[in-house]
């Protein structure tokens, strides 16, 4: 109940402080948004917007979807050893000491969120720490700590941006040549035009998706990579073969599943809208790395 008020929450602020900067850029500016240009500054405002507002809310809807307990004072020497390898690590990627979390769930998975390099978020699950040795879970850090130093959550928001704008742009384009061509309508929008719309939305939304989930695979990679410097290749490869045992169970929220070490399992078509490659060609890419 709690995630399905947070993403009502979030959605109804994201339309109302979109809603905003329009009449702000109509009134104050006196810009025109007619036609295409027109159109493609709202499908911009929308997209972009919507985009970079959920990076901003990141770190706040992350750590109250998941309850995850933030580590301000340790309470006990593995939280204390948690904040020291994060704190390493950091160092060594040259960004800001994120904040530290740990969240309860049964499976072993971690995450990292936030708007920037130097605020960001890092959170561990229970069932990663009760599961994986010392030497995996600061693999699992590292691979993290790199998602933070390559601005991963910046450039799948800009990526998600660019994506969000082509696909309420050109499906009104797409609404507006069927309804005066297929259905001889020049006056004004009929119901051939939403119809359209809603149709070719779902298409472009599905090829968006395909998009922006290569890119999201492509990204573990260079995650694993990162991880393998600041820990070691073979405690990053003995973590992933750890994950194999779990690999493919998240009660991570939509919002953050994409960014944790642990995907859903999908094959066949399915693969394209895999936010994860498969653990053995992570495996193999390292060791062939």
């Amino acid at each position: 109940m709690k995630r399905v008020f947070l993403l009502v929450a979030t959605n109804f602020a994201i339309l109302l402080v979109l809603g905003i900067v329009l009449a702000i850029l109509q009134s104050q500016f006196g810009l025109e948004l007619d036609g295409y240009l027109g159109l493609l500054v709202i499908a911009a405002v929308f997209g972009f917007g919507g985009a970079f507002i959920s990076l901003a809310m990141s770190k706040w809807v992350a750590k109250r979807s998941t309850k995850a307990h933030v580590i301000g004072q340790p309470r006990n020497e593995i939280e204390s050893w948690l904040l020291s390898t994060v704190k390493r690590q950091a160092d060594m990627a040259g960004i800001k000491m994120p904040e530290v979390a740990i969240y309860d769930a049964p499976e072993m998975n971690a995450f990292a969120t936030g708007p920037s390099r130097n605020n960001s978020l890092v959170a561990v699950s229970t069932g990663l720490m009760r599961d994986m040795s010392r030497d995996e879970v600061e693999a699992v850090l590292a691979h993290e700590v790199s998602h933070v130093a390559n601005g991963d959550m910046v450039t799948m928001t800009l990526l998600q941006g660019v994506l969000n704008t082509f696909v309420i742009f050109l499906s009104r384009i797409i609404g507006g040549i069927v309804d005066r061509v297929v259905f001889k309508n020049d006056r004004g929008y009929g119901p051939g035009y939403w119809i359209t719309v809603i149709l070719a939305q779902i298409v472009l939304g599905v090829l968006a998706s395909i998009i922006a989930m290569a890119f999201s695979r492509h990204r573990e990679f260079r995650a694993d990579a990162g991880g393998a410097k600041l820990a070691s290749r073979e405690k990053m490869i003995s973590a992933l073969e750890r994950l194999g045992k779990s690999y493919g169970q998240s009660t991570l929220p939509e919002s953050v599943e994409a960014f944790g070490i642990s995907g859903r399992v999908s094959g066949g078509m399915k693969r394209l809208f895999m936010s994860h490659p498969p653990l053995s060609e992570r495996i193999a890419a390292l060791r062939n790395g």
